[in-house]
């Protein structure tokens, strides 16, 4: 077997607030470097030396997946305007069509267009793009925007094909096929909002690749000649842009992770400058949406002026200084986080949590007055989809959950009547009642509830301990929520158990779950997710020889943290993109993402407890002269949040300093922060994760 790559040893030194640290592996943080290069390559090399025994087994899952999914198939067509839009598979082909049929005046049923037929040949159909032609001669491709003008004629579409999540943008004719004669706007953020159907507006980056302004194009001009509407210096807050479903207004929003501030133009006056709608205060957030309620507009305000979990309020269309001019719809309630809604005509959409549940409310427009949707299941994810109308009478929502595959369904807000549009085939005879999913509740050393959700085979054997894979993330308030995976049934299917920690610094239990795991909280991530494997072992359903864990960026620190804390609980780890050197980045300001991160993590640069506090749990920091678990390292070369040289860094010190393993990176040389792209390349590569994943549980 051939020998683990060392990196060299090329001591750098850093000093903040009087504390002396020496890092051997800076180095590698030089990407141009041709020594770095090579450390990736030899890394690659020995990882596939190391796992060739998996060969077969990765080929074998990657034939069940694929086997699995229905490679020519067709999304339900959405209605904007004069059109139905909808995407199209075609087997053999790694990435889909976008493409539109007329619509007939009035009629909200969505067209049956056979997935089989061949592209562009059922009656009327127009092909808006090939994303296989566009990415044809690339190792990587991904579509930023793709958004169609109010008129129905020109698309402007974003890609990015480095995956650095930077995009060039153009506008296409789609009545002529032509792209137009501007030149291409290169270098920006994905997104691309139409106000009107003469201008475009979009967001440029600083030199820390943070969206830091709004610029408009006008269509037919240079864009040497876009003017710059929107700028904000504060490098904690992004800048994002878009419209009301309502196309009545434009809304710029600038936000860091504790403070946001919005500003409206009316789209009527495109060339105007915004206007504020409330100026920031620190630790207020707000959001609006457009709403005629009573038939006057008004502005629906997401607020937490009132407490954490946020409340609902509305104004007059224009700006508010004093939380108490807002006349309240939903008061403030601890524990129920609402999250925003969806403003239509004749309805209103609500989305919120409770109970560790994403959950949807319904009101009309005259009276503000929700009522929940109610659904089946005990576990399960649904929300608003596909609705660009605001004068659509029927709302359309997707729902999903452990054991059920992707479904669509369409409401009638008038009778209550739901209709089932399509449900994601799963070929091979799936039958959710092989499978059941459970919530489990353990308790954390302060007392805290941390809910587990677990799924498996319903005939498995719960009397003896299991292979399991535990999964968490536990970062920036976003929650992992129940969902179908095809490609997890080649777990479930071999006797595997997946579960869920939904640990502290996620969104699953409304705000205060994240104040509680970011910044000088963030070690109750870690034990809440060492407390979840404890109990799971205690009750013998799984054991230490059998549970793997797996995280992924934020989550991958996770994993750091856990190997450093209770590695012993584990027959193997999986860190994806992990961000397992914190306190470097965030002592380096000019690095992408780290002045508007100190809001998550804490500023080391500046506050000296802040940067003990980090140097504590920092997973690179913590490596000790230990047992630790076999470790598979994925990162990306070109990913710009979370840059590869972190696990580079944190593998070569792990092999220095640590016992056990082996250690093992996997750096994709033409990816980004989401892997790979192209469907058959993302099932290769889980296939290459979950071989590895089921034989360090003994399931394979």
């Amino acid at each position: 077997m051939p020998a683990a790559p060392v990196a060299a040893r090329r001591p750098v030194r850093r000093s903040f607030h009087g504390r002396e640290v020496e890092d051997d592996y800076e180095w590698l943080r030089d990407r141009e470097d041709p020594e770095v290069l090579a450390h990736l390559a030899a890394e690659n090399a020995h990882t596939e030396a190391m796992t060739a025994e998996l060969a077969g087994l990765r080929e074998e899952i990657y034939a069940e997946i694929r086997s699995r999914v229905q490679e020519t198939d067709l999304s339900v067509p959405v209605r904007s305007g004069d059109w139905w839009y909808y995407a199209r598979t075609v087997a053999g082909r790694a990435y889909g069509l976008s493409c539109r049929v007329p619509a007939e005046p009035g009629d909200w049923t969505p067209p049956r267009i056979p997935a089989e037929a061949a592209p562009g040949t059922v009656a009327g159909e127009q092909i808006l793009l090939d994303l296989d032609e566009l990415a044809e001669g690339h190792d990587f491709f991904a579509l930023g925007a793709a958004a169609v003008s109010p008129d129905g004629n020109l698309l402007a579409y974003s890609v990015d094909r480095t995956g650095d999540e930077r995009y060039d943008l153009r506008v296409k004719d789609l009545r002529t096929g032509a792209h137009l004669p501007d030149a291409v706007i290169e270098g920006i953020a994905p997104g691309a909002t139409w106000v009107g159907s003469g201008h475009l507006f979009y967001q440029r980056v600083d030199a820390a690749w943070r969206p830091d302004s709004v610029w408009r194009h006008r269509i037919g001009t240079d864009p040497a000649e876009d003017v710059r509407v929107f700028h904000e210096p504060d490098e904690s807050f992004w800048v994002g842009v878009g419209d009301t479903r309502s196309r009545r207004f434009l809304i710029i929003e600038t936000a860091s992770k504790v403070t946001s501030e919005s500003h409206w133009i009316d789209a009527a006056e495109p060339t105007a400058a915004p206007r504020c709608i409330r100026p920031r205060e620190t630790g207020v957030e707000y959001e609006v949406d457009h709403a005629v309620i009573g038939g006057e507009d008004r502005w629906l305000v997401t607020h937490n002026f009132t407490g954490p979990d946020f409340a609902l309020g509305s104004c007059p269309v224009g700006a508010f200084a004093d939380p108490g001019e807002l006349t309240g719809h939903i008061a403030h309630e601890a524990g129920r986080r609402i999250e925003g809604v969806d403003c239509f005509a004749g309805h209103l959409v609500l989305s919120y949590r409770s109970g560790g549940i994403g959950r949807l409310a319904l009101s009309g427009v005259d009276r503000v007055d929700f009522a929940e949707l109610g659904f089946d299941e005990e576990l399960y994810t649904a929300g608003p989809a596909g609705n660009p109308e605001w004068e659509a009478p029927v709302l359309r929502y997707g729902y999903s959950s452990f054991t059920t595959p992707a479904q669509v369904w369409q409401l009638d807000p008038a009778t209550g009547e739901r209709t089932l549009l399509k449900e994601q085939p799963v070929r091979g005879g799936y039958d959710r009642g092989d499978y059941v999913a459970t919530r489990r509740w353990v308790t954390a050393a302060d007392g805290a509830r941390v809910p587990v959700s677990l799924v498996h085979r319903r005939d498995l054997d719960l009397g003896r301990p299991n292979p399991l894979l535990l999964y968490g993330y536990g970062s920036y308030e976003i929650p992992v929520d129940p969902g179908f995976s095809i490609a997890r049934l080649s777990l479930l299917d071999r006797g595997m158990i997946f579960a869920v920690a939904h640990v502290r610094g996620g969104g699953e239990m409304g705000r205060t779950w994240w104040e509680a795991g970011r910044g000088t909280a963030k070690r109750n991530t870690f034990t809440d997710f060492i407390a979840v494997a404890d109990d799971l072992i205690a009750a013998g359903v799984t054991a230490p020889d059998r549970m793997v864990a797996e995280g992924g960026s934020a989550g991958g620190m996770l994993m750091g943290a856990v190997a450093n804390l209770a590695g012993d609980r584990f027959a193997g780890i999986e860190a994806v993109v992990p961000f397992v050197d914190p306190l470097t980045s965030m002592l380096k300001p000019e690095l992408p993402l780290t002045v508007v991160e100190w809001d998550e993590w804490g500023d080391p640069y500046h506050d000296p407890e802040v940067y003990d506090y980090m140097a504590a749990y920092a997973p690179y920091e913590n490596i000790r002269e230990a047992d630790y678990p076999p470790i598979l390292a994925v990162t990306s070369l070109n990913d710009t949040r979370v840059l590869y040289v972190e696990p580079a860094k944190w593998v070569a010190r792990l092999r220095e300093r640590a016992r056990g393993g082996p250690f093992l990176l996997k750096t994709e040389m033409s990816a980004g922060h989401g892997g790979v792209s192209g469907r058959y390349a993302k099932w290769r590569e889980t296939a290459f994760e979950y071989a590895w994943l089921l034989r360090r549980a003994g399931a394979a």
